[in-house]
């Protein structure tokens, strides 16, 4: 844009030599200006609220993973091959490699901070991406067969960074942690609720974990939405089957 703005100024100012001169500089400010721009398209398209690059992204949604992976004190080999298998379904196997070195490299040289990490993303990416987050790293902790308590305690203290509502934490984290009254968790709703008020609660959680309201390019995000929304389903049927709700 800048270079043929500058060959028009130069033009009218200097002539053809003018014009010339003006395309040279534009050109310069359209590679500087230009290169910002292209480095602001995110993985999840206009799911940001504002610009936040791939490399900015990919790095700091590893970091979360390595303080979950590490919340129970201990390196599941299961979990790490999760978050591998993640990145190399995501960004193709050579780009994951590299993705890893970097943060190596870059975690050699600062603590990993879950608040920073998480303030940053909460200013750049819309909720229901942040409720997508949440549910990757829940899918981390129970990769290898079993949420600990030290993770979920994590999770919890990363949703509260990520200002996820604490309502929404329990029914994403009632996906994963069964209970007698699961169901009901993962609608938002308590076991005393009407049928009523069940329907109302499976509408507004259909439409909120709907696959649709997730319009990223990213397959292991879109697998996680369509996963979720298909544990509000069955938590609805299992609870008619229950109630006789017709």
């Amino acid at each position: 844009m800048f270079k043929w703005i500058g060959a028009v100024i130069g033009f009218f100012i200097r002539g053809i030599g003018g014009g010339f001169l003006g395309f040279f500089a534009g050109s310069v400010l359209d590679t500087l200006f230009g290169s910002k721009s292209r480095s602001v398209q995110s993985v999840f398209g206009d799911m940001t609220r504002q610009s936040v690059s791939p490399a900015d992204f990919e790095l700091n949604l590893l970091s979360l993973c390595s303080i979950v992976i590490k919340a129970d004190g201990q390196v599941s080999q299961r979990e790490m091959d999760y978050v591998r298998q993640y990145f190399v379904s995501t960004y193709g196997k050579e780009k994951a490699n590299a993705i890893f070195r970097t943060f190596n490299d870059v975690n050699k040289k600062r603590e990993i901070s879950a608040q920073r990490i998480c303030t940053f993303l909460t200013q750049r990416t819309r909720y229901e991406v942040r409720l997508q987050l949440l549910h990757f790293l829940f899918g981390i902790a129970q990769a290898d067969g079993n949420v600990s308590s030290p993770e979920v305690h994590k999770i919890r203290e990363i949703a509260g960074y990520l200002r996820v509502s604490l309502r929404d934490f329990e029914s994403i984290m009632a996906m994963f942690i069964k209970s007698a009254d699961n169901s009901y968790k993962i609608l938002d709703v308590e076991k005393s609720a009407t049928d009523i008020e069940i329907k109302k609660a499976y509408r507004e959680m259909a439409k909120k974990y709907h696959p649709d309201r997730v319009n990223t390019q990213d397959e292991a995000i879109k697998k996680g939405a369509e996963e979720k929304f298909k544990e509000v389903q069955k938590a609805y049927e299992t609870i008619q089957k229950e109630r006789g709700i017709g």
